[in-house]
């Protein structure tokens, strides 16, 4: 392997291994963890909840709410405590 090549590696090898690269305080990720949630749980439970909505809705911070609403009422026991975790 060239040098320079290796050297580029391992410098970014090291980046790859710190706790975290980016700054953010726990109330954005906290959101971001709240949004990637609800992401999944619309794509999971569309069939059941959310069959009259765009199946390429993109969700959002201020749709969280919504999407946990949605779970709780028509989503059946799996929906309601996945809706429930949803809720700040």
């Amino acid at each position: 392997m060239v040098s320079d090549v290796r050297d580029y590696l391992s410098s970014i090898g090291r980046i790859g291994g710190k706790k975290c690269r980016r700054k953010l305080d726990s109330i954005t990720a906290k959101n971001m963890v709240r949004v990637r949630e609800a992401r999944r749980a619309f794509k999971r439970f569309y069939a059941l909840c959310f069959w009259s909505f765009d199946p390429n809705y993109n969700i959002t911070l201020d749709d969280v709410d919504w999407v946990a609403e949605k779970l709780k009422t028509f989503g059946g026991r799996e929906g309601w405590e996945l809706g429930s975790k949803l809720c700040p």
